[in-house]
């Protein structure tokens, strides 16, 4: 970890913003300086980098939050807005495994863009002594982005793991589970992208696609981690807690067919079954056995966490339907108001990983992880997102992603799932297709219209 921390001055105005957030960042942007929290619309949008730390190993969590705590207490804010987001805010990813070769990584940015309930700033970030930016804030809002809806040429290989091979993994964990070594176990797999042509792949078109077609997730990019996940891991805001588990998945039928809808449908399961039509996949993700099972380690994971920081925990009896473009998720919502004093990023480095993308025993899990996805997840599956100087924010799960190389001309994308005793190999690698759909089509590897299909597993 960097030992370095800069002295800021911060300044957050009240601005008139409308239309897409994305369209401001420069194209030139060096991509791993984007940064992006965005959900139906609004969120946060920024780029440069006025400070940065990273961390490694076992203690990436500790080392971070103490170098924010030191940045944060040497601060100067002026902030008019008083709202989420505002004034000073750091964005952060980081590494699934503490073993990981991948750095984690915490940014404040030079420029921030924010709406948020009809209301909107920009913030400013200078660092030291240096002036203030002598461009007005009408002239930045102003800005356009004519290449935003140009995809860069990509072509896509084969990952650590083929497709053909991925069964076969599958049933090597399910074996381990039947020796008892573990009850559930999260196996991931990657597919690589590569630029066509060699050259630098720029990620605001992508995240443009992303944004548009999966608008009741929250969209992210941090660092050259981009996507849009639809789990959060812990939202803090005004000493509540929220976390939002999904585990239990189903392929909508007719997906590659339908937009997405405009915030997304949340159905209670108790009434996702249509009697005319008993096929419905809701109606069967609702009523599988493995499902559930999959479903409730994860809420168990996540209570267990946050008992400790929270008190009156709600956990619901049963979890609802959550739909989404490619697919439906069984989805649990528990909430508690905090009473240790933690930030949000402590709370998510408590949280991480849950059973959603690790397994049950946690250790047991990672180590069967770390035997049988042949890969480095990196900060797949890590925490992923942002906090502000009273220590609140938002963190997901990053899922449905994708990270760029060191060279910036290929990007690595990940898809998992959890597995029981009751899981099926085939199964299992068509749900990893269906979650790949996401990235695919954002990256352009997915025509559009009714006949857009995933290409052929690899």
């Amino acid at each position: 970890m960097s030992a370095l921390v800069p002295r800021l001055r911060v300044r957050s105005v009240a601005v008139d913003v409308t239309g897409d957030l994305l369209t401001r960042v420069p194209d030139e942007t060096d991509p791993r300086d984007v940064v992006t929290w965005l959900r139906d619309g609004d969120g946060m949008v920024g780029w440069g980098r006025a400070a940065v730390v990273t961390s490694r190993g076992p203690a990436r969590f500790e080392r971070a939050e103490k170098w924010w705590d030191a940045l944060r207490s040497t601060a100067s804010v002026e902030d008019e807005v008083r709202l989420p987001g505002s004034g000073l805010v750091a964005f952060g990813s980081f590494a699934f495994a503490p073993e990981s070769c991948d750095k984690s990584v915490l940014v404040v940015p030079r420029v921030l863009i924010g709406r948020r309930d009809g209301l909107a700033w920009v913030t400013h970030v200078a660092v030291d002594e240096e002036p203030w930016p002598t461009e007005h804030a009408s002239e930045l809002l102003a800005r356009t982005n004519p290449l935003l809806d140009q995809l860069d040429p990509v072509v896509e290989n084969v990952g650590s793991v083929s497709a053909a091979a991925w069964p076969e993994v599958i049933s090597r964990a399910i074996a381990r589970i039947n020796a008892g070594e573990v009850d559930k176990v999260v196996l991931a797999r990657d597919a690589q992208i590569q630029h066509r042509h060699g050259d630098v792949v720029r990620i605001a078109p992508v995240l443009e696609r992303l944004a548009g077609r999966y608008a009741a997730t929250w969209t992210f990019s941090v660092d050259g981690l981009l996507g849009a996940t639809p789990e959060m891991l812990v939202r803090l805001q005004g000493g509540r807690a929220r976390s939002r588990v999904l585990a239990g998945t189903i392929r909508r039928a007719g997906s590659g067919d339908h937009p997405a809808p405009a915030s997304g449908r949340d159905l209670p399961a108790g009434n996702a079954a249509d009697p005319e039509h008993p096929v419905d996949p809701r109606l069967r993700l609702m009523t599988s056995e493995k499902d559930l099972e999959e479903h409730a380690y994860a809420v168990r994971s996540v209570t267990e966490a946050l008992a400790p920081h929270c008190s009156d925990l709600h956990v619901p009896e049963a979890p609802y339907v959550l739909e989404l473009p490619d697919v439906y998720h069984l989805a649990s919502d528990i909430t508690g108001t905090m009473v240790s004093g933690a930030t949000s990023l402590r709370l998510a480095a408590a949280l991480h990983p849950s059973a959603a993308v690790c397994g049950t025993p946690t250790s047991a899990a990672a180590l069967i992880i770390s035997e049988l996805e042949g890969m480095d997840r990196g900060r797949y599956a890590g925490p992923v997102g942002w906090l502000d100087g009273s220590g609140d924010g938002d963190w997901g799960i990053a899922l449905r992603c994708g990270e760029l190389s060191p060279d910036r001309r290929s990007l690595r994308i990940f898809a998992g799932g959890g597995i029981v005793a009751a899981s099926d190999p085939a199964a299992e690698l068509a749900e990893t297709e269906v979650k790949l759909t996401a990235m695919r089509h954002a990256l352009g590897l997915i025509p559009e219209g009714p006949g857009g299909t995933p290409p052929k597993p690899r």
